[in-house]
């Protein structure tokens, strides 16, 4: 087999085969050496297709309250008081940076998912209201394409 980027399915099939074929070669030989850069190069193509986004942060303290049988009121040492609880996971109001560092703390989810972008309430009917908007005017302004 000759050693290339993978670039569509049908290379990735015939890696896996190649890797399959080499599996138990010794490392330091050729067929070693064959079967490392293989699997580095089937690593990198399964990342670029199937690597999934990171989770949306409100999901996540919402699955981490649901996995652990939690309440809205375990969740207060981390984000304030009841009334904040509900904004935050009802995306009225954002996550803190210190709210972030007392999840991270109690709960053990990552900062690198609760520091992740999500929309609030607000935008998201800022964004909704931007595309009628932008439909009514298309409507009301056609144009000709001459």
């Amino acid at each position: 087999m000759q050693i290339k980027p993978i670039h569509n399915d049908e290379e990735y099939e015939a890696a896996l085969q190649e890797i399959d074929r080499l599996w138990d070669a010794a490392n330091g030989t050729p067929e070693g050496d064959t079967l490392e850069i293989l699997v580095t190069l089937v690593e990198a193509y399964e990342k670029g297709r199937y690597e999934l986004p990171p989770p949306d942060p409100i999901q996540a303290i919402e699955y981490f309250m649901e996995s652990r049988g939690w309440t809205r009121k375990e969740l207060e040492p981390s984000i304030g008081n009841r009334g904040r609880v509900s904004e935050v996971l009802n995306r009225k109001r954002p996550l803190t940076i210190a709210m972030i560092r007392k999840l991270e703390q109690t709960t053990g989810i990552p900062a690198s998912i609760l520091i992740q972008p999500y929309a609030t309430e607000q935008e998201q009917i800022d964004s909704e209201f931007v595309v009628a908007s932008a439909g009514e005017s298309r409507m009301r302004n056609p144009v000709a394409a001459d």
